[in-house]
């Protein structure tokens, strides 16, 4: 196997990295790799208890999938043993369990939509089960002789329950141990996850040293937040861009993002190359409109997921039907001789509305949109000199003409 450059490898994989445990060992890794044509095994953990895939899952399968790119041996684990322990993470309370029946049914739907993303013909799927449910009691004992009480409360979640009188159950101890099993099995020389996993993978590490492994590199990405930029993407949450969702949808949700998340939608959600994103943080720092860097996003995003001619015909009938389609022909006109003006003082000014507070409360029922994409902030500022029609609520429409 013809692996590319180290330089080349590296530069690739450590992009939208959280936390690199031990990148010098990567590099050595792959300077094996290199010399042997051997790959290296790259191991992922998928919790099938939650089938519903979003672009916020994507962002590691993503980095899953350029390790496949580079001609590595890429492990997806439906963690079907595990999910019927329930995965403690991030809770304030024990996690309900479900039956690996539930759980294999469950990974079946994630695989299909994880296939969006992951080269499947050269994907190795196991499921941990296969060993860990033939663990006797002896050997989870054993297993369970590896790490103190006291190594375990480390973990927020786990000392933040602890000490505010929460139940533990003895079972969620051994969720971190099980799943650090699966990198002994596997022999794991990498491990992704996201950034709430980082307890879990430094247990494989540990379990692997004392076996007498090489212990495995982490790496994690950042959790994405989700389209209304305060809370992690998620459907309960209904600010999620699905795998599944049309080209036209996955268009119209990310230009609801704000603006302060383009940089980090661009790094973690597309394969635009790096130098042109730096470019783009600097344009918008030094005041250009993010609203054209959020239409590049969208093109993006869908290119991903699609191709590029559907990245511009998502646009194209985006803009037919927020912009063009539901704008009357008529409408009052405002002229903004200030760039400093704001949203708020701009509509305010314009006689439209009864108060400031009015205009408050619809910015924060997301009924405010400019050129059709929508803003949750009242101090929203029009960078560039050009015309820009603001909806408020269903009936009210400005043109604001700066000059």
């Amino acid at each position: 196997m013809k692996f590319p450059a180290i330089n080349e490898q590296m530069d690739l994989l450590s992009r939208g990295i959280e936390d690199f445990v031990a990148p010098e060992g990567l590099e050595k890794r792959l300077q094996t790799s290199l010399k042997t044509g051997k790959p290296l095994r790259v191991k992922l953990g998928a919790d099938p208890s939650r089938p519903d895939l979003h672009i916020g899952h994507a962002v590691v399968l993503r980095k899953l999938r350029q390790f496949q790119d580079l001609g590595h041996q890429a492990t997806l684990i439906i963690g079907d043993f595990t999910a019927s322990i329930g995965d403690p993470t991030g809770r304030n309370k024990t996690r309900p369990s479900i039956s690996l029946a539930e759980a294999r049914q469950y990974g079946l739907s994630y695989l299909e939509q994880a296939a969006s993303v992951l080269d499947r013909e050269h994907l190795q799927v196991v499921y941990n089960s296969d060993w860990l449910d033939n663990m006797n009691f002896s050997a989870v004992i054993k297993l369970a002789g590896q790490v103190t009480v006291a190594q375990m409360l480390e973990r927020d979640d786990f000392s933040q329950r602890y000490k505010g009188g929460v139940p533990i159950s003895v079972h969620e101890f051994l969720y971190p141990l099980a799943q650090a099993q699966d990198s002994v099995h596997l022999q794991s020389d990498v491990e992704l996850g996201g950034t709430d996993q980082l307890f879990n993978l430094l247990m494989g590490r540990e379990l692997q040293k004392k076996v007498g492994q090489d212990p495995q590199i982490i790496m994690t990405v950042p959790l994405l937040e989700g389209t209304d930029g305060v809370e992690k993407m998620s459907k309960s949450y209904d600010n999620y861009i699905g795998l599944s969702d049309t080209a036209q949808d996955m268009f119209g949700k990310a230009l609801s993002i704000p603006d302060e998340l383009i940089i980090k939608y661009l790094t973690l959600t597309t394969d635009l190359p790096m130098e042109t994103i730096v470019e783009i943080d600097s344009k918008m720092k030094a005041g250009e409109n993010p609203r054209d860097f959020k239409r590049l996003l969208g093109r993006e995003l869908v290119k991903v997921y699609y191709d590029e001619a559907a990245g511009l015909a998502a646009q194209e009938a985006f803009d037919q039907l927020f912009i063009k389609k539901d704008v009357p022909d008529e409408m009052p006109e405002f002229t903004v001789k200030d760039p400093e003006a704001n949203l708020l003082s701009i509509l305010g000014d314009s006689g439209l509305f009864e108060s400031k507070g009015e205009i408050r409360r619809l910015v924060k029922q997301n009924a405010v949109s400019v050129d059709g994409e929508r803003v949750n902030d009242e101090f929203h500022t029009f960078h560039s000199p050009g015309e820009y029609v603001v909806k408020a609520g269903k009936r009210k429409f400005l043109r604001i003409i700066c000059v």
